[in-house]
């Protein structure tokens, strides 16, 4: 397949409502959207890289510069016969994982629509349908909270999660756990907390919570072993597993007995695979995480959803979930028994809609042979 063109968008939504985690209020989500064109076909994928470098070092600007300047310069022009052979052109960059996330999407799109099969079969995915929940951010009151779950429960989600902070937690999942006392909940701290809080998360484990996401710091493996070591309730990481690498250290140290796959975080479907893999033949559950993404890093990570051991529901929300409009047709939406369908035309699935991605468009540019 010989790359022809690649454009970068770089895109901002506004939210439908403000999501406010241990790190800030968030009202709209700046990423950047890749196309490939390619043989007569175009791929897309979206870069999950943010405004600000609260969740992670790299942002829109860090992003945009290493795609323009390094990625897309090591593949334009040349003839890739797969993803793997794409990778290896631009492997002496080092980190900037939501970077090369977004590029090897794309790619991974237009190698399956060469192929006329959706991208979950090119992944390796065997179901049609995946278990999806719902994250909601802090809340002003407890009341506030308990209104947002019921109404979330009714749409059909099969899990929910609350995001934390301290000061601003045992006293929701206590208030959680007296009106839905069998609903599957989790937290997220997205590392608010250090080993000093320990109580907190001890009072927590008697709450038959699913698990306890990121407590600690988001380079940590060590400290979260400590932790764990106090819980009965798993620990799942998110912001500290980037690699294969990293999932092997944290399972082998007992840090955490659930992990958090999002392929931007891990630098693409490649890696999520390897740590998919990897987790399955050690008997951990893995399962998707969401970075507010548009409805183009939403099919991958529904695809990515779709393999055998995304055993717990994901943050694969649907489309109104986040935004007014979405850029994708369909928009992604959930089904009443809390699934949502894995797309099975060629590639993502869905089609893009140009329109709207016009309008959301700040700036871009494109490079070409």
């Amino acid at each position: 397949m010989k790359i022809e063109r690649i454009e970068l968008r770089h895109v901002k939504l506004v939210l439908v409502s403000p999501f406010v985690t241990s790190m800030g209020i968030e009202y709209d989500e700046e990423h950047i959207i890749v196309r490939v064109d390619a043989d007569g076909v175009t791929g897309w994928g979206e870069s999950v890289a943010e405004g600000t470098p609260f969740y992670s070092y790299e942002t829109v600007p860090t992003a945009w510069h290493i795609l323009k300047d390094f990625l897309i310069p090591s593949i334009l022009g040349k003839d890739i016969a797969s993803v793997d052979e794409a990778i290896a052109s631009y492997a002496k960059v080092r980190g900037h994982m939501m970077a090369k996330a977004g590029l090897e999407a794309a790619l991974w799109d237009a190698f399956a629509k060469t192929r006329g099969i959706s991208l979950s079969q090119m992944i390796g995915g065997t179901r049609k349908k995946i278990d999806v929940g719902v994250s909601i951010g802090i809340q002003d009151s407890m009341a506030g909270l308990i209104t947002k779950v019921e109404g979330y429960l009714a749409e059909g989600y099969k899990r929910i999660k609350i995001k934390i902070a301290p000061g601003l937690d045992l006293q929701f999942v206590e208030a959680l756990r007296r009106e839905f006392p069998g609903m599957l909940l989790q937290v997220d701290a997205n590392s608010a907390y250090t080993l000093n809080d320990i109580d907190i998360f001890k009072k927590m484990d008697n709450y038959n919570l699913s698990l306890i996401e990121q407590p600690l710091g988001y380079e940590d493996i060590y400290d979260h072993s400590k932790l764990q070591r106090e819980l009965k309730t798993p620990i799942c990481l998110d912001e500290s597993i980037h690699s294969l690498d990293d999932t092997r250290a944290a399972i082998e140290l007992d840090s955490c007995r659930i992990i958090n796959i999002k392929p931007g975080r891990v630098g693409g479907f490649t890696e999520s695979k390897l740590i998919h893999n990897y987790c399955a033949s050690m008997n951990i559950p893995v399962w998707c995480g969401g970075m507010l993404e548009s409805g183009i890093g939403r099919a991958g990570n529904v695809a990515l959803a779709s393999l055998p051991n995304f055993t717990l529901p994901g943050d694969i929300s649907a489309s109104k979930r986040y935004y007014k409009t979405d850029i994708v047709i369909p928009e992604f939406v959930v089904n009443p028994d809390g699934t949502m369908d894995v797309p099975v035309k060629p590639g993502i699935g869905v089609e893009v809609n140009m329109r709207e991605l016009d309008k959301v468009t700040v700036r871009s540019v494109a490079q070409k042979i």
